[in-house]
C-alpha cells in the first residue's frame, strides 16, 4: 500500500511534493547579514603561515546585518517590544530634541547575540554618547572602553572602533560601533566624555593606527614610538624569529610549513 503525500508537510529536500515549490525556511545564521570576505584556513592566514591542519576550511565572513523593529530585549511588553526598544526610542527622541535627524546620526541598529549595537556615523559619536550619558532615560555613566577591529575585506569603512557602555542606574548594557577607512582612519575621542577612555584610545592607536581625535596625547602605548605599522592589523606580516629547541631550529611563524 503506498503511503498519501501530504501537501502541508515539505518533502525532505524542501520541496513541496503537491506544487514543486520551495517552502520557506529559517535563514542560517551565516547566510544573513553582508558578506565582505572568504576566509581560508583556521586563521585566514595566505602566505603560507597556517599551521593549523586546517588550512582546507572555507567560510564566508559576515557582519551582522540591520534588525528590523521591534528589537525585544530583556523585560519584555508583549508584541515584541522589550527594552532595547526603550532604549532606541528614548536615544531617537533625544537625537530629535538636539535637531540632529536619526537616521542620519544611526547607520544601522544591530540585535545580535541577545546584544544591542548601535552603528553611529562617526561624527556624532561625541555628541551620542554625551546624550547616552547624560539623558536620565539612558543614564549610561560607564565606558569599559574602546576596541579596535581590522576588517580588511570591508571596503571602505576597514577599521572599527567599539565602544562599550554600560548604565549602572537601569542596569542596561550596549554597545556604539563606528567605522572608519584605511584612508582616512579618523575617529573622534571621547576622552572628554569618558575620561577612562583615555588609556583604551591609546592602545586602540598603537595597535590598529585608528588615530583619535582631540585625544590630549595620543602616543604609542605598548610599542616604541618609532615602530612602523600597527601589528594588530590582519594585514600586518606576522613576523617572529627562529627559536632553537634542544639542537633544533624551529623556523618563525610565517616560515613554518603550510597545510593549505
Amino acid at each position: 500500500m503506498s503511503e498519501q503525500k501530504n501537501p502541508e508537510r515539505p518533502e525532505p529536500n524542501g520541496q513541496n511534493g503537491q506544487n514543486g515549490q520551495e517552502e520557506a525556511v529559517p535563514a542560517q545564521r551565516e547566510d544573513t547579514g553582508e558578506a565582505i570576505a572568504t576566509r581560508r584556513g583556521m586563521f585566514g592566514a595566505n602566505n603560507g603561515g597556517d599551521t593549523s591542519g586546517y588550512g582546507g576550511l572555507v567560510r564566508t565572513v559576515r557582519l551582522p546585518g540591520a534588525t528590523p523593529r521591534p528589537y525585544g530585549g530583556p523585560r519584555g511588553k508583549g508584541d515584541g517590544y522589550g527594552e532595547f526598544d526603550e532604549i532606541a526610542d528614548e536615544l531617537e527622541g533625544a537625537l530629535d530634541e538636539q535637531g540632529l535627524v536619526p537616521e542620519n546620526v544611526i547607520e544601522k541598529t544591530v540585535v545580535d547575540r541577545d546584544e544591542l549595537t548601535f552603528h553611529i556615523e562617526r561624527s556624532y559619536l561625541p555628541a551620542v554618547a554625551r546624550i547616552l550619558r547624560d539623558d536620565p532615560a539612558l543614564r549610561f555613566e560607564l565606558c569599559t572602553g574602546v576596541s579596535g577591529v581590522h576588517f580588511p575585506g570591508d571596503r571602505g569603512r576597514e577599521l572599527h572602533a567599539v565602544y562599550h557602555l554600560r548604565s549602572i542606574t537601569h542596569n542596561r548594557l550596549i554597545r556604539l560601533e563606528v567605522s572608519a577607512p584605511d584612508t582616512d582612519p579618523h575617529v573622534p575621542s571621547l576622552v572628554d566624555v569618558y575620561p577612562t577612555n583615555d588609556w583604551h584610545e591609546r592602545e586602540t592607536y598603537d595597535f590598529f593606527g585608528i588615530v583619535f581625535d582631540g585625544h590630549p596625547a595620543l602616543t604609542r602605548i605598548m610599542m616604541p614610538d618609532d615602530w612602523q605599522g600597527f601589528p594588530q592589523r590582519k594585514d600586518y606580516p606576522l613576523g617572529g624569529i627562529p627559536v632553537e629547541y634542544k639542537g633544533a631550529q624551529i623556523p618563525a611563524p610565517d616560515q613554518r610549513r603550510s597545510y593549505s
